[in-house]
């Protein structure tokens, strides 16, 4: 069932697709580079057997940087207040109870979402609320499924409060092909589930840190829809 409605989801995405404003410059550079790449080929080549499959392997590979920068408009529709939303598109890579020593100093429930090239990569806000922190760390560009990737990484650290009080931590990670981190959220803001808080570009990981005794929905290599997927409920 679960699959069923991943499925759906994917289609409405497709359908209402637009690109991600990271990434319009980009896309706009690769075209030109590749079009003036293949027009030399062509004109200075002009073998078939090699100006053709050029031309195919150029073709995919701005179709799969495309569908990178995608940038699908979705909107929750569950109980917003209580909920705690996947912020990213992804697949479980860690549901456990650890020690938070960047912000909290003590124990947390980490719930961690590993992003693929193939997934969508911009960031959600998890839940409504303000703002509280926001801070930048430099580091390593470790595989972004491996659990040192979470302390040892680059990464940028959110921590927003709900009305209820509860503060929720959210880190955006860099993976091994990632390079920069974009980071929306500012201290003081009002956020709300349906909100971008940022983008990751190239392969990367999203950190979330809940209070004990939250009762989360997810459990490992489950597949989650960023601001569809309810993972947890406070």
């Amino acid at each position: 069932m679960s699959l069923l409605l991943h499925d759906k989801f994917l289609r409405c995405d497709i359908m209402k697709m637009k690109i991600h404003q990271e990434g319009q410059n980009i896309l706009i550079i690769l075209c030109i580079i590749l079009l003036i790449l293949n027009s030399l080929i062509h004109y200075f080549i002009n073998i078939h057997y090699v100006s053709i499959p050029f031309l195919v392997i150029s073709i995919i590979f701005f179709l799969l940087v495309l569908n990178f920068f995608r940038s699908p408009k979705r909107h929750y529709k569950g109980d917003i207040e209580n909920s705690i939303v996947a912020p990213a598109d992804g697949t479980i890579v860690a549901v456990e109870e650890v020690m938070e020593n960047e912000y909290f100093h003590d124990k947390r429930i980490q719930v961690s979402i590993f992003m693929s090239i193939f997934n969508v990569h911009a960031n959600w806000f998890p839940v409504n609320g303000t703002v509280t922190h926001v801070s930048h760390q430099n580091g390593r560009f470790m595989a972004a499924y491996l659990p040192k990737s979470s302390t040892e990484n680059e990464r940028s650290t959110v921590v927003i409060k709900t009305d209820k009080g509860e503060e929720i931590l959210m880190r955006q990670i860099a993976g091994a092909m990632a390079r920069r981190i974009v980071t929306y959220a500012e201290v003081g803001d009002k956020c709300h589930i349906n909100e971008h808080m940022g983008f990751i570009k190239f392969g990367s990981r999203v950190d979330v840190f809940l209070p004990l005794g939250t009762e989360v929905l997810v459990k490992l290599n489950d597949k989650t829809t960023g601001n569809i997927t309810q993972i947890a409920r406070l």
